[in-house]
């Protein structure tokens, strides 16, 4: 899972960072919030934490921008300020936790968790793309654009592929699959992921991609190009 970490304080971001690695998160850094913008845009991330207080755009006019594009990452605002207007201001702006510093690592861990264990919103996207493949998410097609070749997925497919497109060569493990596509409170036997990982391999192999899943055992599974 990739969150994005956005604070000014750069000391403070890059400790962050590091405690979120061990505990197995993929993270990226920035310190700016109009810099932040660019990389939210490629909606790649499962969770942003964010500062209030930033040069370039102030947290909760990122909000509003991204809320507005149709971007529905989930994010937590991190801030000094504790007044109830205050807090307000944050989650009307479009932010789904607040969090008032000084917190407990431990808190901000938890409240990633939870945000992660809920099945996320469809987002204004018509089509993700990697490598010489297009998913498209409103008609549940997935294309080969070299030889132009398609074929139909399920509901349940098409957001398994959408999870595997937005975080290609990275290692996913089952409960993140299932935390994303049906839901962390979701009871799934692991015989019904297994059974999911079979139907995306045909229907990759389908349209004769290059690209395949590979079982990362005792792990988990990634995208990645033959």
């Amino acid at each position: 899972m990739r969150v994005m970490i956005v604070e000014d304080d750069k000391e403070l971001c890059q400790g962050i960072g590091e405690q979120l690695k061990k505990e197995g998160y993929e993270i990226d850094l920035c310190f700016r919030g109009d810099e932040a913008m660019y990389y939210i845009r490629q909606k790649t991330h499962d969770v942003i934490v964010l500062d209030r207080m930033l040069p370039g755009m102030d947290g909760v006019a990122l909000i509003k921008e991204i809320r507005k594009e149709g971007i529905g990452t989930p994010v937590i605002m991190v801030t000094a300020m504790n007044g109830l207007n205050d807090r307000i201001d944050g989650l009307d702006a479009g932010a789904d936790d607040y969090l008032v510093k000084p917190f407990a690592m431990e808190e901000l861990f938890a409240r990633i968790r939870a945000l992660l264990r809920r099945p996320r919103a469809i987002e204004n996207i018509a089509e993700i793309q990697y490598e010489n493949l297009v998913l498209d998410i409103f008609s549940k097609v997935l294309k080969q654009k070299e030889n132009g070749e398609q074929v139909t997925v399920s509901k349940r497919e098409c957001a398994l592929l959408e999870f595997f497109f937005k975080n290609p060569g990275q290692i996913i493990g089952r409960e993140q699959i299932l935390a994303r596509v049906w839901g962390g409170d979701t009871f799934v036997e692991d015989g019904n992921i297994d059974n999911y990982i079979h139907f995306i391999r045909r229907r990759l192999k389908a349209v004769h991609s290059e690209v395949k899943i590979k079982t990362v055992y005792g792990v988990g599974y990634r995208l990645e190009k033959e």
